[in-house]
Formats: C-alpha cells, structure tokens, sequence
C-alpha cells in the first residue's frame, strides 16, 4: 500500500493521529523499514489488526504467519532467496490443494504464476504483514544443534558401519555444510571451530562480534577438520603444523569462498574459516557510510591520475572493501589496473590481480616492482608493511600512477609521521599523497526491532569529549543541561539474534592535502597538530561521524564509543 493509503486507512478513520502517522513515516523512511513496521513498532496500531484492515481494502484473505506451523516440506517449496526477493512464503494449503501463499502484495502475479508453474498446483494469495513474512522467513534458519543431533541418531539408529563403507562419511559432510549453511544465512564473516577436553565449540563471528553458537560431542572434532582439510587440498594425516587453504561452496544458492586456516592447540586443531560470499562483491562506495560531504571530497581526488589514496585503521576495520569499492569506480577498459594483495580477497574482473607468494620471493615490494614495469596507470598495494614498500609506493605516485593502499594507524593524521618513520622524506609525503581515509566498523541497528528513547543531555556529556559533546549537544539557548535527547536502539529479535544491532556501516574521517598540512608536515610536526589543523579545515573526526549515525538511528552512542571511543 502507498503511504497516502495507508493514511487514509488509519487516520481518516480516525484510528491513528496524523502526528503519529507522520512520525512513524518519518522513522520509516529513515531507517528504510516498512511504514506497517514502524506503526507496529511504535505501538500505534497492533500487528493482526493492521494486517486484517490491509487484507479487507485489498480484497485478499490475511495471514497470521506468526501464529501457523509450516511443514518443512511447504515452506521449502520456495526457495529462501526468493522467499527474501519477493517477500512471499508458503505455509499450507486449502480444501481444493491450492498453495496457500503469504505475501505482501498479494497483487504480484508474476511472483503467483512464477510459483504456479514450479510447484504445480494453483496458488490462493494472502496478505501478510511485514513482520509477518519476517516470521516465515527465519523459519528457513534451522536450529544447528538440534539438525547436527538429528544427524547423529540417524548414525546410532543405522549402527555400524558395512565393509568398505568409511565410517560416518556422509554424515560429517551433511555437518560441515551444516556449519557453513548456518553461518551464511546468519551473515557470518568467521566461523571458529575449536577444540576443548571434553567436547569442541562452533563460534561464529558476526558483525564483529564473536557468539557461541553450538557446543557437539568431542567425538566430531576429528571427522570434521578432516572433512574441512580435504575440501581445502591440505594435507589429512599432519597434525602438528599450521596449514593454509581455501575452497569454494554453494551456500544458499550463491557461490561462497571460504578460506581457512588449521593449527594445533593443546586439545587437537582449531580451524578458522573467514567467509567471502558473492554479495560481497555488491557494495558500492555509497553503500559504505560516507556522508555526502566526505563522499564529494574522495570523488574528486579518485578522478586525479596520480597520487596516493590511503585507508588506515585495525585489522577488520573494512579497509579493503574501502579500496574495492574505489577501484569498481576506476575499473574501465582504458586504463591498466593491477594490484598486489595477501590474501586476494575478491577476484574483479578486468583488474591484474597478483597474490603475495613468499615461497617464491613475491612480497609487496618485488610484485609492486614489477608492476611498475607493466605500464599500469592506477596500481593497488594490499597493504604498505615496510620501507621498501613505501619508498616504491611513493615513487609510482610521484610518476604519474594513481596508488591506492591501506595502512595501520589508528588515525589519519598519525598516518604522515608514520611514513616519515619509515624512511620517506616529509616532501615527498607532502606532494605525492592526495588523501588519507581512517575508518573503523560500527554495528547498525537492527531495522525490525529499533525503538527511540530519550536520554538526559548530562549524560551525554559524561561520555563523550567535550568538544564532541558541545557540537551536537550544546543547551540551546534558555534550555537545561536536564533536558532529554531523543536517541536509538534495538529492542532484540529473533531477526538480529536478540542483540539489537543488525548488519555493520563505516564511521570515517577523511584528511585532504591542503597547504597548511604540507607545511605541517615539511616541519615535521607531530600527528596532534596535523589532527588539530585538519579539523579546522572541515574534517569530521571519526567520532563525530559515529555521533552524527547514532543521531540518525542508523547506531547507537555506545557502539560507537565502544570502537571509537576517545
């Protein structure tokens, strides 16, 4: 339904203020949920009765999807992807066998004949809420302890094994991709495997945050990282050395790399898998969390043909993707692109990718040599680690290439004094680097279960640096400091894992090369006085851009401290 629909539906009669309306269209909007979500969210009208009134003024019966048990069978007739795609889940049939279908827009027949003709039999519409389908649709997460329990009385009822048959086989292939179908559909971007005296423990870390997720017999450990070595061309029979590898799975109908890393710990062998699905690949350089100033500055340094573009920050702290989502914005046929990378995380098509091969003396420093000799125009260094590095770095850009690369540092303006430390001379810093972006990753909050409420500006200024806390929350003119700030959070639900946070956004500070920063740096000046300098220019520290998301519901005050905090 439109927005000016639903409004008729529910304020013409009467049965929500328009104020309310309004702000709940607004929440909407803002945090890019269903407008029917947000009226239910804020208590303006339940969930069923806004369902039932929806389903009457569009003709279709509705769909109580919570309140439904779905056979495994039924609803797996669509398949997840699609069910997420089209908003659409089958949970039963009716008298004459028609597929009962629970949709929000039951007005999609496209959707209708496309599950017509794959289940074969007649489809009967429903309308379902919003929530509604989010229901159905985290009834295709199976619960992994009780489906690897499942398994395992399958094994104990078919006793043992026959003549020739490895024992438990098939079995310990169902539980790996168990294991790695549950991390996919729960946007896991580690899965930890790890031994214990008396039983092994499955963690998985999701939006940077690790969770236990099932703890199984001791008995599986073996059979398990077997299993993950064979699918990785390790070596079975070494259990005493660590082992790298990497291998390629279907997961819930996309193709997912997965690399894994095996070594030996007191208990046996810990296994760690970092995911790299295909949606990956997807983000663009606005998806990030750049706002629309930082975004305009980086815009027009990537349009220069020389020069250094640099991202700083941890380990984990999205650097990578930064640079990916920089050179999907250079990658056309007429320029030569080639990058240097340990390990090379996405293949991109129509970019030279080189991997980091120490067995052969393939480090940064000789594979950034020899591209220099392969007429590139922009060139990506995985990351600088050493002054050779650098010092080559360095030179490309002074020679007319385009140089992208990351750095650890915790801050952008300790980035300068940081290559002064490694060799390079403050002039050639000061003319060959365009501008340096320092991000870190911050949770979003979930978008089914976000709640305003309103928190005492003192409080604010307790945590927060005073110069931070002055700039968003000063006391308006004939205000308290008592007064109250409308912030966000997540409630928890099933969706988010009761955490309240869904999904990961970048909080950024982005530091031109201006004239006075030249200048600071030709006098060697410290990172404290770059900082200071280039906050007088107009760069938003990383903490203000957390503040700035938070203030906009996209995440909370204390998940940006947490990261970024002073």
């Amino acid at each position: 339904m439109t927005v000016e629909q639903l409004k008729h539906l529910l304020v013409d009669a009467g049965l929500v203020a328009a104020g309310d309306f309004e702000a709940a269209a607004d929440e909407a909007k803002r945090s890019d949920k269903p407008l029917e979500a947000a009226l239910v969210d804020r208590n303006l009208v339940p969930d069923d009765y806004l369902g039932q009134l929806i389903a009457d003024s569009l003709g279709y019966p509705f769909a109580r999807v919570e309140n439904q048990k779905i056979p495994d069978h039924i609803l797996r007739i669509i398949p997840e992807r699609v069910a997420r795609h089209s908003r659409v889940i089958a949970f039963g049939t009716d008298e004459a066998g028609r597929l009962k279908l629970a949709m929000s827009d039951p007005d999609d027949l496209e959707t209708v004949r496309l599950v017509e003709k794959k289940a074969g039999v007649r489809v009967l519409p429903h309308y379902a809420t919003p929530n509604g389908i989010e229901s159905g649709i985290e009834r295709y997460s199976r619960d992994l302890e009780s489906a690897i329990k499942t398994i395992m009385e399958e094994v104990r009822r078919r006793g043992p094994a026959k003549p020739g048959e490895e024992e438990g086989e098939g079995e310990t292939i169902r539980i790996v991709e168990l294991i790695l179908d549950y991390a996919y559909q729960n946007n896991a971007s580690d899965i930890h495997v790890e031994p214990r005296e008396k039983d092994m423990l499955v963690r998985y870390r999701i939006d940077g945050i690790l969770h236990d997720v099932v703890t199984l017999p001791h008995e599986l450990l073996n059979p398990v990282v077997t299993r993950i070595k064979i699918l990785s061309k390790m070596r079975t029979d070494e259990h005493f050395a660590a082992q790298d590898g990497k291998f390629q799975e279907i997961v819930g109908g996309e193709r997912v790399d997965v690399r894994v890393s095996v070594l030996p710990v007191v208990d046996g062998e810990k296994v760690v898998m970092r995911l790299l699905a295909e949606k990956g690949k997807r983000f663009n350089l606005r998806d990030l969390g750049f706002s629309e100033a930082d975004f305009k500055k980086l815009d027009r340094h990537i349009q220069k043909s020389f020069g250094m573009i640099l991202a700083t920050g941890p380990t984990g702290s999205g650097k990578t993707t930064t640079m990916y989502a920089v050179l999907k914005i250079l990658n056309t046929r007429d320029v030569n692109i080639a990058t240097i990378e340990d390990p090379i995380e996405y293949a991109i098509e129509g970019v030279n990718q080189i991997q980091v091969n120490l067995k052969t003396g393939l480090t940064f420093a000789n594979g950034l040599r020899s591209i220099v000799r392969q007429d590139p125009d922009i060139i990506m260094v995985g990351e600088i680690r050493d002054e050779e590095t650098a010092g080559i770095a360095v030179n490309a850009a002074m020679t007319g290439h385009l140089v992208l690369s990351t750095l650890h540092t915790n801050d952008a303006a300790t980035t300068l004094p940081r290559f002064i430390d490694m060799k390079i001379e403050p002039f050639l810093i000061a003319s060959t680097v365009n501008v340096i972006i320092a991000q870190r990753l911050v949770r979003k909050i979930c978008s089914r279960c976000i709640t305003s409420y309103d928190v005492p500006r003192a409080e604010l200024f307790d945590k927060l640096p005073a110069e931070v806390a002055n700039k968003f929350f000063a006391v308006p003119e004939g205000a308290r400091k008592s007064d109250q700030v409308r912030l966000y959070r997540g409630k928890g639900c099933d969706r988010c894992n009761h955490t309240g946070y869904q999904g990961r956004v970048g909080i950024f500070e982005l530091l031109e090369m201006e004239d006075n920063i030249r200048d600071l740096i030709m006098k060697n000046a410290n990172a404290k006085e770059i900082q200071k300098q280039a906050v007088l220019n107009g760069m938003s520290t990383m903490l203000e851009d957390g503040v700035r998301k938070a203030l906009e519901g996209i995440t909370t005050i204390d998940e940006v401290l947490r990261v970024a905090g002073a």
